[in-house]
Order: structure tokens, then C-alpha cells, then sequence
């Protein structure tokens, strides 16, 4: 069977059982199945038992389930809402006011979650009621809270830039510290088209709010307190050099259940329910983990990377025509199928090309990041998309095109990004090389 016959045979099957229902681990685990049946007969179950025993047991992966829960302890705290109502005196008297806090709420919780939807779903309770109460545009509203959320993807500690230094063998500890950089410049961009936006829209936005007293000043910074404390003792204790990303995650689950517990925002009930939510969330990561890397050997067998690799680099692409190109393929990938998916199903076959191109792995994992983000707000599988209609009620398309502004702007951040990489790799080259 020649390989393009095969290659449509493998995507038929693939697409064929996720519109099915199948869960993507499974999908995943079917195709390789199929491609290992039609090339090397007879060898699936070993293979089988092997890479799947062999992609969990890796020690990088024992920082995944305590960030995930270090989220969902947060999420169920008062630790939330005193995030907005901290940020709030400091934010109102910008143009596009309180819009402001929608995006750096997004920032801080993200740095300390590490997780898309839920930064969308906490920031999103927080702050869309208040800010509809005080006489906000909705949809400029609902946007910025659709692009922002997608920060918790970026901004370390990142659940899916542990996904992606899990399956591509790099460090996590200087995924972690490229993401910073890009995470400042997307959240200064999407400020910057706030502030833009109000000046052209002044009749869409309340009257100026009077400038906060000293008092709300003060006041705001205590209730910012817990969370920069939080943010400082997970990510500092890994850049400082003190404790590994997983040490770093006990941290971050030990000072969240301390400042939940202080605060008295986190019952017996709510405890119970983030254990539960950050158990059903790993094991969905890890079944996606565990096919990714079966279908990643089954895909070695066939041939078709190697040839695809060999075809690029016949093709004599530049790197900028080459990121152009996985930047179109992403997007489209990202219609149909979650982040964390795109990052395990297509990293073995892309990242060879990528290597042979010359592109630094650890900033083309920044690259990917930030296209996997743009995949959560377009429609039909984008999960910022799915979090916001549960909160707001408005249809799926309705809030992608709230939130295309900042589709837009994630797209330039791919091209500043490309043409400027030291923004990714001047903090890990800098700190890690000492």
C-alpha cells in the first residue's frame, strides 16, 4: 500500500471516530492500531503495552495533577474574587476602564492555574455580572474575556507546555521561563486594542469612575495579596533554582489549600469536588498522552513522517514559509480538535521538520502555544467558546465573533514572535546558562 493512500486511510479512521463520540485518547489509540495493522502485522499489542506503559511513567508528568488541582482549589476559593476586586482601583480610570481587569485578571490567575477554561470560567463569573452592572459594552466584554482566558495556556505553570516537554523530551523548567516574555507582550497587546477600541467607542462604554481613594488603594492590594504570593512561591521557587517544576507544584497545592483554608472560602464539600475535578482532568490528559504516543510509534512505522520531513525539506522553505504553513495547518486543526490534542497528535511528525529547519524546539513550543490558543476561541470545539456560552447564554458563533479582535491579535503575536524569538528564548538562554 503506497503511504498516500495509507495517510488517508489513517485521517478517514481518525475524524471517523471523533464524530463518532470516541474520546480523542481512544481515537488516537484506534488509528495507531490501524496503521501498525496495515504496515507491521502482528506487533500492535506489544508496541501497545510498551509506549503506553512507557509515556506515563515519566517523572515531568508528576507536576501535571498537583497543578491541576492547585487550579481547582483556586477555583472554588474566595481567592477569585478578591482577584477582581483588587485589580479593579488600579484598572478603572485606563481607557476601557474595568475592561482592564478582565485581561490582567486573566494574567495573574493563569499564573497561577495554569489551565484555559478554568481562568476563562473564574475570571468570567467574576467579572462579567459586575461588568454588565456598571453599563459595559457586552461584546467588547464577553471578547476580552474569550482572548484573555486564553493566557492560562501561555503563562507558566502551563498544563499543556508540560504536555508539550513531556512528549518532545525539553526542559520544562525553560518552557516555563519562554513563556513569560510572550505572555507579557500578548497581554500589553490585548490592552493596547482595549484602549484603542475605547477611544473609538466612548459612547459604548459608562461614565468615568471617580479616582480611587488611598483606602480602596490599600484595601486592593490585600485582596491582591494571597494571589502574588501564591504566584511568587510557584514560579519563583522553579527560577530561582529552589525547587523543580514538581516540587514546585507541591508548593503551589500546599499554599493554595493554606490561603483557601485562611480564608475560609473552601469547605469540606468544595475540597472534595477539586480533588475529584483535578483526578477527571489528568486522567483525560493521560488517556490523550498515552494514544498520542502509541499512534507516534505506529506513525514511525509507517514511514509518513520521515517522507513528509524529506518533502519539506525538498520544498527548500524558508523558516518564515514553513511557520506560515504549520500556522494555517494549526488553525485549521484547531476546528476540530482541543489544544492539548493538537500539541500530543501532531508534535512527533512536526517537530523533525521543524529541528531540520533550524528552529529552536523550546521556542517553537512558545510558536505552537500560542497557536493552540487561538484554537480555543474558534468555533466549533473551542472550549473558551463552550465556558463563556454556559456563563453568558449567547450562541457559539456569536461569542467567536466577539472575540475575533483578538483571534487577529494572536496571529500578530505569531508573527512578532517569529520574527523577533529572542523575545521566547532570551529569559531561558539568560537564567538557565548561568
Amino acid at each position: 500500500m503506497d503511504l498516500l493512500t495509507l495517510s488517508i486511510i489513517l485521517v478517514i479512521v481518525l475524524f471517523g471516530f471523533l464524530l463518532a463520540g470516541l474520546w480523542v485518547g481512544f481515537s488516537l489509540m484506534a488509528v495507531a492500531f490501524v496503521a501498525m495493522e496495515l504496515t507491521r502485522p502482528g506487533l500492535a499489542g506489544a508496541v501497545f503495552a510498551t509506549k503506553v506503559w512507557g509515556s506515563l511513567n515519566v517523572w515531568d508528568l508528576t507536576a501535571l495533577p498537583m497543578f491541576i488541582w492547585m487550579g481547582e482549589i483556586l477555583f472554588r476559593s474566595r481567592l477569585s474574587s478578591d482577584l477582581f476586586r483588587g485589580l479593579a482601583p488600579f484598572t478603572r480610570r485606563l481607557p476601557g476602564g474595568l475592561l482592564h481587569a478582565n485581561i490582567l485578571g486573566c494574567a495573574l490567575f493563569a499564573a497561577v492555574s495554569g489551565s484555559s477554561a478554568a481562568t476563562t470560567a473564574t475570571v468570567g463569573r467574576m467579572s462579567l455580572p459586575e461588568l454588565k452592572k456598571r453599563g459595559y459594552d457586552p461584546d467588547i466584554s464577553i471578547g476580552t474575556l474569550a482572548g484573555a482566558g486564553t493566557f492560562g495556556f501561555l503563562i507558566p505553570p502551563s498544563i499543556i507546555l508540560i504536555v508539550y516537554g513531556a512528549a518532545t523530551e525539553q526542559s520544562i523548567a525553560r518552557l516555563f521561563l519562554a513563556g513569560v516574555l510572550p505572555g507579557v507582550m500578548l497581554a500589553a497587546l490585548f490592552a493596547g486594542y482595549v484602549m484603542i477600541w475605547a477611544m473609538l467607542n466612548r459612547d459604548k462604554l459608562p461614565a468615568a469612575e471617580p479616582a480611587p481613594s488611598w483606602a480602596d488603594r490599600w484595601d486592593a492590594i490585600k485582596a491582591l495579596g494571597p494571589t502574588v504570593a501564591l504566584i511568587f512561591a510557584v514560579i519563583g521557587s522553579i527560577y530561582a533554582g529552589i525547587a523543580s517544576p514538581t516540587e514546585a507544584a507541591v508548593i503551589g497545592v500546599a499554599g493554595a489549600l493554606m490561603i483557601s483554608g485562611l480564608s475560609g472560602g473552601l469547605g469540606w464539600a468544595s475540597a472534595v469536588a477539586s480533588l475529584r475535578g483535578a483526578a477527571l482532568t489528568t486522567c483525560m490528559i493521560a488517556f490523550i498522552l498515552a494514544g498520542a504516543s502509541f499512534l507516534t510509534v505506529a506513525m514511525g512505522y509507517t514511514g509518513i513522517p520521515r517522507l513528509l520531513a524529506q518533502w519539506i525539506g525538498q520544498q527548500g522553505y524558508s523558516q518564515f514559509a514553513l511557520l506560515a504553513a504549520l500556522l494555517v495547518f494549526f488553525i485549521i486543526l484547531g476546528f476540530f480538535l482541543d489544544g492539548i490534542s493538537i500539541v500530543v497528535l501532531t508534535t512527533s511528525v512536526i517537530l523533525p521538520m521543524v529541528m531540520a529547519a533550524g528552529i529552536d524546539p523550546i521556542w517553537f513550543g512558545i510558536f505552537l502555544v500560542l497557536v493552540v490558543e487561538m484554537s480555543q476561541i474558534t468555533p466549533p470545539v473551542g472550549f473558551n467558546l463552550f465556558v463563556l456560552q454556559s456563563i453568558t447564554g449567547r450562541g457559539i458563533f456569536q461569542i467567536a465573533r466577539m472575540a475575533l479582535p483578538f483571534f487577529l491579535i494572536l496571529v500578530l503575536a505569531t508573527a512578532i514572535l517569529s520574527i523577533f524569538p529572542e523575545i521566547a528564548l532570551w529569559l531561558p538562554n539568560t537564567m538557565l546558562s548561568r
